[in-house]
């Protein structure tokens, strides 16, 4: 049995915008940052999760990769005030 993931639809349609992207101007880091993690491959974290089907619905690992990503980023610039 395969293991099934927490929904990770960047594309959903929202109450407030049509877009979830359309909040933040085009230029803002967190846009870099998913760009970034799409274009990276990331087997590695899939295969932890592949074919035992133990696990209750983690989290998309592509979008837990974005989270730290910017918050990593975001905690630097933090910092440098």
């Amino acid at each position: 049995m395969a293991t099934t993931f927490r929904p990770y639809e960047p594309d959903q349609m929202l109450l407030l915008a049509p877009d979830v992207r359309e909040w933040l101007p085009e230029e803002r880091f967190a846009h870099h940052v998913s760009d970034l993690v799409d274009g990276l491959d990331l087997t590695a974290f899939y295969a932890p999760y592949e074919g035992d089907g133990r696990r209750n619905e983690p989290y998309e690992p592509r979008m837990m990769v974005k989270v730290l990503l910017y918050t990593c980023d975001d905690t630097w610039h933090a910092h440098r005030l």
